[in-house]
Formats: C-alpha cells, structure tokens, sequence
C-alpha cells in the first residue's frame, strides 16, 4: 500500500517538519565531553586532575558559569549556537594539545579568576593552597606569627601574577613585589594586577629572582621556580610543550635556579620571616646537597613532599 501524504503538506508543498531534539542540560553536555575527552587520551594537569573536572571547567567557563556554581547549574538546558561552541573548543582542544586554560584564557586558583595565554606558564601551584590555608591564618601553628600584621611579601618567578595576588587579597595590610625574568610573562601578570584593582598593593618587578628588589627585605618570600631536570624536560607532554620553556627548566639536576633562592633569600627576610618554596620532585636532592636545614615539609591535597618552609634563622 502506497503512503500518501497529509492534506496538509500537499496543499501546502512542504515535507512534515521533524521534530527537534531536546537541547541538553549543563550535567549533560558535561558527561558526553568528558568521555570525548578521555576518548583522545589527553593530559590533564593544568588546573584540572581528570578529564570530568576538565569538561565542567570547559562547559562552565563558556557558559559564564563560576566552577563553584556548576553544580546547582546542571539542569540548566544548552542552546544550540552555545553547544556548538563548546563542541568546537573541544575539538580545539583534541588536535592541538593545548591547555584549555590557554584556549579559554582563564584559569581560577582558590576561585579566584586569572587570565592566563601562551606568554606564561598555566598557574597551578601548591603554594596557593598554602597561602590560603590555616598554615598563615594567624593560628598558634602558623607558619608567621601574626599573618594579620604582614606588610610585606615578595613573590618571585610570578609568572602570571597570581601567586602575588592571592598573598596581596589573603594579607590585607601587605605590599608585594612580584619579580618576573619574562617581559611576556609579565604582561599578562600587568593584566592581572590590574583586573583585580591590586596596582597600588602589587609592585611587578622586571629581573633575575632578587636583583630588582637591590637591599629590600620581606617578612615572607615565595617561590615558585623552574625544578624540572633536563631528563622530565625531555618526557614533558604535548600540552605542557605549549608553555615557556623558561618556566620549567631548572637545570641538569632541577635545582639550579632553587640553590640560588636559597642561597641569597636570607639576606632578604626580616627576622621572624621565612621561605615557601616550591620544589617538585627534588626533596630528596635538596635534602642532600643542604643536609644543615631543617626543612619544614608541607602537603596539600594533591601533593606530599614539594613545597618547604624555612624560618629566617636557618637562612642567614
């Protein structure tokens, strides 16, 4: 038996539309790119550990939607010009390696928002854990006696500026220097400082680690410098390859630019000051060629053993 068409599609000479398909929910859109993502086997250590974290961060940020607020957004339905985007970041994403933080140019630590491009390296310190947590909140085992009364940090290797930001909004009443060896690095960190309305509290600072800050001395010093050895710098992922070289090479042994910090960072703390230094994989080097430091070890959530504390004492 022949099938016919309605009355009304003859009449009028149009095909029956077909029925659109449901646009799909924030929790949905999430999900689907997450398994593309571990589909093309990416590497997944730029601000995001996985890639379900990397896909709420990629849906989320092209949606204007804040990582803390993805979750109570999740029933929320995708437009179709608004899916394609995201469809189209991802493919980005799949063919060229690049960071998404790169490709997105934002990147959040502690929540806090940073633009972040291919001038400087994507921020993913444990030191900003640190600075935000109990360990400088002023408590009977903090690391400073009285965080509240800090005037005066320095952050070297800034990079993007956001380390010294995250010291300048966690210690109200401090001034920062923030000393940078890239120019390229440093406009990013210039954008930054600005955004945040921090030019009169962040002082950005053009040199090689303390050469720029002359005779000045700080009640704290933090350091988050190149520690990757010549052998991780040949293995390093596709996606890292896409970040300065500058802000990972720490020499043959990963050390080299860390001996200097330690080296002259004493004569640049007050007494009572101290050091937090961020070290990667090198503790146990470290531990050897300074066997008369007490280093203070402290972990974060995602790592044990990378980040020291020394007082002024141990560095003069």
């Amino acid at each position: 038996m022949k099938k016919t068409k309605s009355r009304k599609s003859r009449a009028s000479g149009r095909t029956p539309a077909k029925a659109r398909s449901p646009r799909p929910s924030v929790a949905t859109l999430i999900r689907s790119t997450a398994s593309r993502l571990k589909r093309a086997r990416l590497v997944f250590a730029h601000g995001t550990t996985d890639p379900t974290a990397e896909a709420a961060f990629i849906v989320g940020e092209s949606l204007g939607i804040h990582p803390d607020h993805v979750g109570s957004r999740a029933g929320m339905t995708v437009a179709d010009a608004q899916r394609r985007k995201i469809d189209e970041l991802v493919e980005r994403r799949v063919v060229t390696r690049k960071p998404a933080a790169y490709l997105l140019q934002r990147i959040y630590m502690l929540g806090v928002p940073f633009h972040v491009d291919e001038r400087t390296i994507v921020p993913r310190s444990y030191l900003g854990e640190i600075i935000g947590s109990k360990l400088f909140a002023g408590e009977s085992f903090s690391l400073l006696p009285d965080t509240g009364a800090i005037a005066s940090v320095l952050d070297l290797c800034t990079g993007s500026g956001c380390l010294a930001i995250l010291a300048a909004l966690h210690f109200p009443k401090a001034k920062v220097d923030a000393v940078e060896l890239s120019k390229d690095a440093l406009g990013v960190a210039r954008k930054n400082v600005a955004d945040h309305r921090l030019k009169k509290r962040v002082r950005l600072l053009h040199g090689d680690l303390f050469a720029p800050v002359k005779r000045a001395r700080y009640e704290l010093i933090i350091a988050n410098p190149p520690y990757v050895d010549d052998a991780g710098m040949a293995s390093l992922p596709l996606e890292c390859r896409h970040e300065p070289r500058l802000a990972f090479h720490g020499g043959r042994d990963g050390l080299s630019v860390i001996r200097r910090v330690l080296d002259e960072a004493g004569r640049h703390l007050n007494e009572g000051g101290g050091l937090l230094c961020e070290v990667g994989r090198g503790r146990a080097l470290l531990e050897r060629a300074y066997p008369g430091k007490k280093f203070l070890w402290l972990d974060t959530e995602e790592s044990t053993g990378e980040v020291f504390w020394l007082d002024a004492d141990q560095l003069r």
